[in-house]
């Protein structure tokens, strides 16, 4: 039998009751095709034709589980003939532990970038904390307002524990030291879609926050204790969580805390400063937050923001679609910020189910979301793919393989294979022993499964790697290769080969 999932993780379809035509999401699906639609109209652009069923079925695990399907769940979910079958498998896939866990790494890497190596900065804790409440399904508002109002405890040594060991979201200030303008700045971009940090230093004539303005809102985390210098301890000083002011670095002004609105905080007695902050930037009266969700999560599923990039809504933007994003945030903040109503809208759309090929005679970009981009697998997806496709436990490998394929600051759509990589795949242990028969699990129970002629073993073997039955001429080519040799080992060796190119190929690489 072919090695599948456990059901925590499975990619195949399913039925649970909640069907295509009665759910409060395909009315935002609806007015998002709407809107998509007379933009295409009016760009007089033509939209690629629709994602296969396969084409779909991988696209979506790679999204929301962050691995492709197994051989079998592929064959299930291409021979289910049940017209719902791509909600059905959205919503199983959401329902997932697998979810949980994906959702909860992206998370902690937009919140922590670059973090994973520093000392008292450990994702692990903010990481497992992340996972509860994507599993608890607490709103997108909850989930940011517990990041900014979090106690900063200290232990004996003063350091913040909670940052390092328990489920707790500490580590976004421990990460940046605890310093107020690091914080304040970050914050912005996260959960606002500001930028502000140009700010920081001096006035800029053409930008539109002043140096005063973003002190002022670092004043929210002036209370937050601050790391020494003292770089062998990482010691860690004491939160004064009623602190609303700081003086501005070379000067001797001090501002007190102000909103990026200029409107005054809400102060409460023993309310803390960073809770009342909390507080006006989940409001749904703010004009960032939902819009700032609602574009980051849009990029997630489709390679690029509404408005691009991401984190800068002030950017120019095409009109429509700002206009678009404006109607999304708003149904999302009246959803009480219910982060899975909004993928399962998103995913419903005609631009997700768009196929990610180019006709011929068309351009190779993809204007206004008319067709889904190729996007370059992150390392995780990568790496979990390919045990996924060989069903071999990669062990010591994995790492390796992860810091391998991490590249810094490149863009999902253009993302590349580097030569060491590429050299690593083709020439590497790993992938070798995972396509052998005698060593590699899928491919070892394709080449002795009695039931399977010639045809039926290359099937299984594109399934396995790219989700998909070969094209006839695939399959014709395929199958020469490996019934031109004279023994049973030979021919095993062959399919294993075919097994080996499709896995160094670019559409295995890619998420598309």
């Amino acid at each position: 039998m072919l090695p599948c999932l456990g059901s925590e993780a499975r990619c195949g379809p399913v039925a649970d009751g909640r069907t295509s035509g009665n759910r409060e999401d395909l009315a935002l699906t609806r007015r998002i095709d709407t809107r998509l639609t007379a933009r295409w109209a009016e760009a007089k652009l033509r939209p690629a034709t629709a994602a296969d069923d396969g084409e779909f079925l991988r696209r979506a695990c790679l999204d929301l589980v962050g691995k492709i399907p197994t051989a079998g769940e592929a064959r299930d979910f291409l021979n289910d003939p049940d017209p719902n079958k791509r909600a059905a498998l959205v919503d199983r896939l959401l329902d997932s532990p697998a979810y949980a866990a994906r959702a909860a790494l992206l998370w902690r890497q937009f919140l922590l970038p670059e973090t994973d190596d520093q000392v008292g900065a450990s994702p692990a804790g903010l990481e497992a904390w992340l996972r509860k409440k994507v599993a608890e399904e607490a709103g997108y508002d909850q989930i940011v307002r517990d990041i900014l109002s979090v106690r900063l405890e200290a232990n004996s040594n003063d350091s913040m524990v909670a940052a390092t060991v328990d489920p707790s979201p500490a580590a976004f200030y421990a990460a940046r030291s605890g310093k107020p303008e690091v914080v304040a700045g970050d914050a912005a971009r996260a959960f606002l879609g500001i930028r502000v940090q140009c700010a920081q230093c001096h006035d800029h004539p053409f930008a539109k926050w002043k140096r005063e303005e973003f002190w002022s809102f670092a004043a929210f985390f002036a209370g937050v204790p601050q790391q020494s210098n003292d770089a062998t301890s990482r010691r860690m000083g004491r939160e004064d969580a009623q602190r609303r002011e700081l003086t501005i670095p070379g000067t001797s002004k001090v501002v007190k805390a102000v909103h990026l609105d200029h409107s005054a905080p809400a102060w409460r007695p023993r309310a803390g400063t960073r809770e009342v902050l909390a507080e006006w930037v989940c409001s749904p009266k703010n004009p960032y937050f939902a819009r700032a969700a609602v574009n980051r999560v849009w990029a997630r599923f489709f390679g690029n923001g509404l408005i691009d990039p991401v984190d800068d809504l002030e950017a120019e933007g095409d009109p429509a679609l700002v206009g678009l994003l404006d109607e999304v945030a708003g149904e999302f903040r009246d959803h009480d910020y219910n982060l899975k109503y909004l993928i399962r809208a998103l995913m419903a759309t005609r631009a997700y189910s768009l196929s990610s090929a180019a006709e011929p005679g068309t351009a190779t970009t993809t204007p206004l979301f008319s067709r889904m981009p190729v996007r370059g697998m992150s390392p995780d997806q990568f790496v979990d793919s390919l045990a996924q496709a060989t069903g071999c436990d990669l062990g010591e490998s994995r790492a390796r393989l992860l810091e391998l394929f991490t590249e810094r600051d490149v863009p999902p759509t253009e993302s590349q294979t580097s030569i060491l990589q590429a050299l690593t795949l083709m020439n590497g242990a790993v992938l070798s022993g995972a396509t052998r028969p005698e060593s590699g699990e899928t491919i070892g129970a394709i080449a002795e499964a009695p039931y399977l002629d010639t045809a039926g073993r290359v099937e299984m073997v594109f399934l396995a790697a790219l989700s998909r039955l070969p094209r006839s001429e695939e399959r014709l080519l395929a199958i020469r290769y490996i019934d031109g040799r004279s023994t049973e080992a030979d021919r095993a060796r062959a399919l294993s080969d075919v097994f080996w190119a499709l896995l160094n190929g670019p559409e295995f690489r890619t998420n598309h």
